[in-house]
C-alpha cells in the first residue's frame, strides 16, 4: 500500500509499480497522462543525456564499418550536435511512441474487439505504465556506460546468452523485461476500462503484439554479438 498523504501523481506512480491493479482502477475513471508521461519523458531523456557523447560516436563508428564503411575522427562539435540528437531523439521519441502504441490499443480493444473504452483511457494506462520501462533507465545507465552500449536492457536474451548470435538471439534480445511489466499492467488497465475484458485475454494479447514487433525487427539488427 501507498501513502495514501502523498500528492495524486506520484501516489498513481508509486502505486504503477506496487499496487498497479488500484492504479488502473483509479486512472480508468479518470484518465489523467499527461503528468505521468513527463515524468516518464524526463527520466529517459536524463538517462541519456548521462551517457558520454564519446559512447554514442563510438556506437555510430561500429555500424559504419559493418557497412563497410570507414568514419573518420569525430570533432568535439561533431559531438555535441551527438549529444543535442541524443537528448531531443529520445524525448519526442518517447511521446510519439505513447501516442502511437495508445491508438494501436484503441484500435485492438475499442474497435476490433468491441470493449469499452477511449483513446484517453487507454493513453493514460500506457503513460503509468512507461513509468515502470522510463524509472528503470536510471539503473542501467552506469551498465550502459560499463559496457559502452547506449541500447543495453534486461531482455529475455540476457538469460541465453549461450546462444549463437543470430536472429533467435536478436528476438531475445528485443523482449525488453521492463516492457513485458509495463504490457502486463496495460493488460490489467483493458480489463479496468472494460472488465468483460479478462487480464488473461488482454495479457495474451498484449504479450503476442510485442512477441510480433520483436520478429519483426530482429531481421533488422546486425547478425552479430
Amino acid at each position: 500500500m501507498t501513502d495514501t498523504t502523498l500528492p495524486p501523481l506520484p501516489r498513481r506512480l508509486l502505486d504503477t509499480i506496487f499496487s498497479p491493479g488500484k492504479m488502473v482502477a483509479e486512472v480508468a475513471e479518470h484518465p489523467r497522462w499527461l503528468g505521468a508521461l513527463l515524468v516518464s519523458i524526463v527520466l529517459v531523456t536524463l538517462s541519456t543525456a548521462l551517457i558520454p557523447p564519446e559512447i554514442l560516436a563510438e556506437v555510430q563508428r561500429r555500424a559504419a564499418l559493418e557497412r563497410g564503411i570507414e568514419m573518420p575522427e569525430m570533432s568535439d562539435r561533431v559531438l555535441t550536435v551527438i549529444r543535442i540528437f541524443s537528448i531531443v531523439g529520445p524525448l519526442l521519441g518517447f511521446a510519439l511512441i505513447a501516442f502511437l502504441m495508445s491508438g494501436i490499443y484503441t484500435l485492438i480493444f475499442a474497435f476490433v474487439l468491441g470493449d469499452e473504452g477511449t483513446f484517453k483511457q487507454y493513453l493514460a494506462i500506457f503513460a503509468h505504465a512507461s513509468f515502470v520501462s522510463a524509472v528503470m533507465t536510471l539503473p542501467l545507465t552506469p551498465l550502459r556506460i560499463a559496457t559502452r552500449n547506449p541500447q543495453f536492457n534486461l531482455s529475455v536474451g540476457s538469460f541465453f546468452v549461450f546462444l549463437e548470435p543470430g536472429y533467435l538471439l536478436n528476438v531475445l534480445r528485443l523482449l525488453d523485461l521492463t516492457q513485458i511489466w509495463a504490457a502486463l499492467i496495460v493488460a490489467l488497465g483493458a480489463h479496468a476500462i472494460d472488465p468483460r475484458r479478462s487480464f488473461g485475454s488482454a495479457a495474451a494479447i498484449l504479450l503476442c503484439l510485442t512477441l510480433a514487433v520483436a520478429l519483426v525487427f530482429a531481421r533488422f539488427l546486425p547478425m552479430t554479438s
